[in-house]
């Protein structure tokens, strides 16, 4: 198949968004999705910052239709900024917000669009057409490009759809960000491709994520992470029911995925995927620890490393997870957490993951992640390598938490020093930047922090 449509609902009328509790036909998308392609400045490359959903979807249909790239960075740092004009000279930013301290073009998305009567022929893009750029971060520091063909994206997203049951009608609340690679496949792309609609709006709070999926009509979709997931259900009394709950960019403690299935009385699905593949998998977390990949695509192993390939994977790619095949089936497999953050402290491995599974799933504990020692600061005690933990759970005391934790895991594991916060410095996919949490801990490991810690 050498094309497929922007977006696959059969009829002028069918909903693509809400915003508010009123519906946006296909119709007047693909009017927005014309007046902004015609508007567009000079310039091929675009880093979309559209903080609605609906504008966001908009402004990158725009692109597409207009041959153009979106660069998707995990942040919108002064830094990464810069980093995407060495990336492509040409680039100019969407905002539909103040895009004060944005050192480029800015392209302001139009306030008021018009209604449309007439009806438009669905665009049909070239499988082979570039339509993203993502990033993931280099060994030096400068963010690498990989390239997100239209094809691979649609296979993607609608291999997911038909793995998880998603069809036409189901309306989708996201509460992560599209311009991450989750967000853009499941929030964003998932609905267009499987005719169903979006929510126009990114609710952070936990009050606003009720209202906003309560306002939504059957069969609902709540789109989230792991710490999204934890907050809402610490803060919420009752919660909207829900059809379909989706979580990733974190393991899921089975815990909370058999709370969160009781509450909003819905299957609960996590997702399995990097930036390099895409989405690739899932798995119903209370039904057991192992994944299941999406239709066609299946998992090699040579040595200890991992390929993907087949389905909207167009060529093998390697992966940077630990994985374990179930029954030599390519199909199956158990996740034990990436490469890059196995610990081996006196003879014996684990993984920052695995610790950070175990430490989240302690009653009372409201987050949490364990930490490498930064470079030349080791931690020894009695000359063995020691871990740091950051928690937030202002009911327990260090004693008792270390105490859950020799529960848990190896006693060699254990962090030393265990420090309590009042937060995570976490973005907005629920994630944990490396230089965030290190300069968190420059600052708690400072002569004059007060912190608690053991």
């Amino acid at each position: 198949m050498s094309t497929l449509p922007l977006i696959a609902h059969h009829s002028p009328d069918a909903i693509v968004a809400w915003r508010d509790s009123r519906p946006i036909s296909a119709r007047q998308f693909l009017s927005d999705v014309d007046q902004v392609a015609g508007l567009l400045p000079a310039g091929r490359s675009v880093l979309n910052l559209c903080r609605d959903q609906y504008h966001f979807a908009v402004a990158l249909a725009a692109c597409i239709v207009s041959d153009r790239v979106s660069l998707l960075p995990s942040t919108h740092t002064p830094e990464m900024v810069r980093q995407m004009r060495h990336i492509a000279l040409d680039v100019f930013c969407i905002a539909d917000q103040d895009a004060g301290g944005v050192d480029l073009p800015v392209f302001h998305y139009p306030d008021r669009m018009p209604t449309s009567a007439a009806d438009r022929m669905i665009p049909n893009i070239d499988c082979e057409q570039v339509i993203a750029q993502v990033f993931t971060s280099g060994s030096t520091g400068v963010p690498e490009p990989h390239l997100k063909r239209w094809g691979s994206l649609v296979r993607s997203v609608r291999a997911e759809a038909q793995q998880l049951g998603v069809t036409a009608g189901y309306a989708t609340l996201g509460t992560v960000p599209a311009q991450h690679m989750y967000g853009l496949e499941s929030t964003l792309l998932m609905p267009l491709q499987s005719g169903g609609s979006l929510h126009a709006t990114r609710p952070f709070y936990p009050a606003d994520i009720c209202a906003a999926l309560a306002a939504l009509p059957r069969p609902r979709l709540l789109v989230t992470t792991p710490y999204h997931l934890r907050t809402l259900l610490a803060e919420s009394g009752a919660v909207p029911a829900a059809d379909l709950l989706l979580s990733a960019t974190a393991p899921l403690a089975r815990d909370l995925a058999v709370e969160a299935e009781t509450r909003f009385a819905a299957p609960l699905f996590e997702i399995y995927g990097c930036t390099e593949t895409g989405q690739i998998a899932s798995r119903r977390t209370t039904r057991g620890a192992a994944w299941q990949t999406f239709a066609d695509v299946h998992l090699r192993c040579e040595g200890e490393t991992v390929w993907a390939e087949g389905g909207p994977v167009t060529r093998p790619t390697p992966l940077s997870d630990i994985i374990e095949l179930v029954d030599a089936d390519p199909t199956r497999f158990l996740l034990h957490g990436r490469h890059a953050e196995v610990v081996n402290i006196a003879g014996k491995r684990t993984s920052l993951g695995y610790l950070n599974y175990h430490l989240n799933a302690i009653t009372g504990v409201l987050d949490g992640a364990f930490l490498q020692p930064p470079e030349g600061d080791d931690h020894a005690t009695g000359g063995i390598r020691r871990l740091i933990a950051l928690v937030v759970a202002p009911e327990l005391t260090p004693t008792a938490l270390m105490q859950a934790l020799r529960e848990r895991i190896d006693p060699v594991f254990l962090p030393r020093p265990l420090l309590f916060v009042d937060a995570l410095p976490r973005n907005a996919a629920g994630k944990l930047p490396d230089h965030a949490t290190q300069a968190l801990l420059a600052r708690l490991q400072s002569p004059t922090t007060t912190d608690l810690q053991t």
